[in-house]
């Protein structure tokens, strides 16, 4: 049991990073550098298309992330 979740863990942390590396910033570049503030006041623009998709699967593995390591502590 211990060797499958430390697998599991292993893996989701890795596709963590991944998804993670995959994401843009939130500011690109000078322009965003100076839009950035602005948004922040103004409300923030809803992620489309891609970035939403990653942004999704980032929440889950980093929850998934956290329960296996708990899970692992305990076995």
């Amino acid at each position: 049991m211990h060797a499958l979740l430390m697998t599991l863990l292993v893996i989701v942390a890795i596709a963590l990073i991944v998804v993670v590396l995959l994401q843009s910033g939130k500011s690109a570049g000078l322009s965003g550098a100076i839009s950035g503030g602005a948004e922040q006041l103004f409300g923030k623009q809803k992620a489309r298309g891609m970035d939403l998709v990653l942004h999704r699967v980032t929440i889950v593995l980093a929850v998934l992330f956290f329960i296996l390591t708990i899970a692992v502590t305990k076995f």
